[in-house]
């Protein structure tokens, strides 16, 4: 197989899409050069969460054990209302009776995974970093690719290859290229405040947990790291999101303030958690607006084609970007590897990837997972209730979870299908 592939594909950005796709190729016999704009590979961003979709796919990549020993293996989802009353509870991964586990994971710690996989099996030169794309030429018969030194914005010697893969994210150079007039990111009205404390571990120690009513603001609380000080305590990851008519840049490292938003939180002291107490603690927080892009129409123009974040940018609700970029990966790999014209496999690609990935951008916009809050905010009139059966009932709080898994491609039906491609 890998006889027939003599150039090889660029990868522009070594993020969670770009390194995925590096190791899904790899064993498929292409090659494959990584070109990471970071001068280093870092402990960036705070936690994720990877659901069984995505890792079905980093277990089938022999990830497993890497994943396992630097997670938390989430054991269930849990809802609470903003007076700390419990809504619903949810058993996850391995626990819901899924042949794989759910992690919850330092987003850095899982970018280092990834990168001394591909460091590993590709060879030390694999992933050239500082690298910078700035825009491409197809040329009919290959691709070449422009970079600049990230450092300096000097130009570094345009590369050529096979294919262009666009894996650099929200702030894409591919994408920008290709779509030069779509302008702005769509804003969704609600800001977002991140970060990660040491804490003693609460309800199961290995829950993920939604609180809030969702109209105006929630939390999502878990933790991601076991026994991180020896003494016993997590690093647990927590999310605060209000609505917000400020609209600051899309920058996962932008530094925040606790003062912005802690006022709508500071009456959750709740015998399960005191919230304010653990937004305290945090050392440093981070902000970013929940903004996403209409769909795309087109992915793939000739030999360039787009992948994870530079491809469907979504809010991140539903614990679900990362997952998607890893489905992006492996359809592209396939698709790459059946198909002996690299034009007609990026556009098989595009067929199987867009249509689907646009879905879960549309609902991540109004009905996620989060829904089971709003719902409860609105037939409640954001008011305590007696017992969650007369607001809503049980099978209805299913049906709710279960619509996203289904849109999301990670149902248990689903994923254990004997037609299901993974």
């Amino acid at each position: 197989m890998g006889t027939r592939w003599h150039m090889t594909v660029m990868i522009a950005g070594g993020g969670i899409a770009g390194l995925t796709l590096a190791l899904s190729l790899h064993r498929a016999g292409v090659p494959c050069q990584v070109y990471e704009s970071a001068p280093e590979v870092g402990a960036l961003g705070v936690g994720i969460n990877l659901l069984p979709h995505a890792t079905r796919l980093l277990c089938d990549l022999g990830l497993e054990d890497d994943l396992a020993r630097a997670s938390v293996t989430t054991a269930e989802s849990v809802f609470y209302n903003r007076f700390g009353q419990f809504i619903y509870r949810e058993p996850l991964g391995r626990f819901a009776g899924y042949a794989w586990p759910q992690f919850s994971i330092h987003r850095g710690y899982l970018q280092r995974i990834l990168y001394d996989a591909v460091v590993a099996r590709l060879g030390p030169d694999s992933v050239s970093l500082g690298w910078q794309c700035t825009g491409f030429t197809d040329n009919g018969a290959d691709v070449t690719a422009e970079f600049s030194d990230t450092a300096t914005g000097r130009p570094r010697p345009a590369q050529r290859g096979m294919v262009l893969a666009g894996c650099d994210g929200v702030h894409s150079a591919v994408r920008k290229q290709l779509y030069p007039e779509e302008g702005e990111p769509r804003y969704s009205g609600v800001n977002m405040w991140r970060g990660v404390a040491l804490w003693e571990p609460f309800l199961s120690g290995a829950t993920f947990t939604r609180v809030g009513w969702l109209a105006t603001g929630k939390l999502v609380i878990y933790p991601i790291v076991d026994n991180a000080d020896g003494a016993g305590r997590q690093l647990v990851n927590w999310v605060a999101e209000l609505d917000t008519p400020r609209h600051s840049l899309r920058d996962w490292t932008r530094e925040g303030r606790l003062a912005d938003f802690i006022d709508a939180f500071a009456d959750m002291h709740f015998d399960w958690l005191d919230i304010p107490a653990l937004l305290r603690a945090t050392e440093h927080v981070l902000e970013y607006p929940m903004a996403d892009q209409d769909p795309l129409g087109r992915w793939s123009f000739g030999r360039v084609t787009l992948l994870g974040d530079a491809a469907h940018p979504m809010v991140p609700r539903g614990s679900n970007g990362a997952g998607q970029a890893m489905l992006d990966a492996k359809a592209f790999a396939e698709c790459l590897t059946a198909d002996q014209d690299p034009v007609a496999a990026l556009a098989r690609y595009d067929e199987l990837r867009r249509p689907p990935s646009s879905r879960v951008v549309l609902t991540n916009r109004t009905n996620p997972p989060d829904a089971i809050l709003r719902e409860v905010y609105e037939r409640t009139g954001d008011k305590p209730f007696r017992d969650i059966s007369d607001v809503l009932k049980p099978a209805e709080l299913r049906a709710l979870s279960d619509g996203y898994k289904q849109v999301a491609g990670y149902s248990k039906e689903a994923l254990e299908s004997p037609g299901n491609p993974g």
